[in-house]
């Protein structure tokens, strides 16, 4: 459920459940949704997530480029920042706000880095991503939603990378209907390359 209801009881639930697999809800656990649109895509479970795991509304917090960050947040760097040492795909922890100063503070991996508030479009929450966003990366868990609403994207081989980013537990939840679409179709169209055209030209 992605309504108000995932606020009420179901954190501790969830909480709780992460727990006899000895793991923390927000760092260990990565929602792996098909695509990014939609309740059931990435940013609408962002939203939802957000609410139910670090809703308290008294915590500092700012909001900018369609996102409210509070410290707590689980956010991703959505792109290379090399003066920063962060990159795409990174995960941090947002550790601290000063509106006086007009940034964040953000961990990553130990390592404190400062965002002005003017460069928070490199940041998006990250409780859930796109399993696409995901490749090369692995997590202790992950929750992968599979509905009929991603049909557009429901393929084995998306289904295959989102299962082998977790490598201690992976749970599906969704539709039976939709993963038995998705391990059914395959992608293994025909590719178009041009790369014959290519060394026909050499």
């Amino acid at each position: 459920r992605t309504d108000r209801s995932l606020s009420s009881g179901r954190p501790v639930q969830f909480r709780a459940h992460c727990a006899r697999f000895g793991l923390d809800a927000v760092r260990d656990v990565q929602v792996l949704a098909p695509m990014q649109r939609g309740v059931l895509g990435a940013r609408g479970l962002n939203l939802a997530l957000q609410e139910a795991l670090n809703g308290d509304v008294s915590k500092p917090s700012i909001e900018k480029f369609g996102w409210t960050y509070r410290v707590g947040d689980k956010v991703m760097q959505a792109e290379n920042d090399y003066e920063k040492e962060v990159y795409n795909g990174d995960i941090g922890t947002i550790v601290g706000l000063d509106a006086e100063e007009g940034e964040l503070a953000i961990e990553f991996d130990g390592r404190l880095v400062p965002y002005p508030f003017g460069e928070l479009d490199q940041v998006t929450l990250a409780y859930a991503t796109t399993i696409h966003k995901a490749q090369g990366s692995e997590y202790p868990a992950v929750v992968i939603p599979v509905a009929m609403t991603h049909y557009m994207m429901l393929r084995r081989n998306l289904i295959y990378t989102g299962i082998t980013r977790g490598k201690r537990l992976v749970v599906l939840v969704g539709q039976k209907r939709a993963l038995a679409l998705a391990v059914r179709t395959s992608d293994e169209g025909r590719r178009w390359s041009k790369l014959r055209d290519w060394l026909a030209n050499r």
